[in-house]
């Protein structure tokens, strides 16, 4: 009867072990628990570049759609890309730049200012020997 109690606590420490190493690689593993986070977090990041590529590749979509079927897409981008003017337009042009003008006098200039002719010629001398 001894020899059977042995062979029992023997199992019962062997499935200690198996389950400790169990656990250990569910939790700090290379695929365990911990790095569950990581992988959701890179999933989300590529599930909105997905989604973005989607929403791209449907507006170029549309584009060849319209460029196919009708001639107002191709005068479109003719005009924006290209620049096209009709026969009987007037092209005008709007700046966007900021207006730099003050109403206040400009102010007075210096009239004794000397004036520079030329520099004098810097001095040559001969090294090599």
């Amino acid at each position: 009867m001894r020899g059977a109690n042995f062979s029992y606590i023997l199992a019962i420490v062997i499935a200690a072990v198996i389950l400790a190493m169990m656990q250990y690689q569910y939790w700090y593993g290379e695929y365990g628990h911990a790095n569950l986070a990581e992988v959701k977090s890179q999933l989300a990041e590529q599930t909105r570049l997905n989604q973005e590529q989607s929403y791209k590749n449907s507006i170029l979509l549309a584009d060849v759609k319209d460029l196919k079927s009708g001639l107002s897409a191709i005068e479109e981008h003719a005009r924006l890309d290209l620049g096209l003017i009709k026969r009987g337009e007037t092209f005008v042009q709007l700046s966007n730049a900021p207006i730099t003008y003050s109403r206040q006098p400009l102010p007075e200039v210096q009239a004794d200012v000397e004036a520079v002719d030329a520099l004098p010629e810097p001095a040559v001398t001969d090294q090599a020997q």
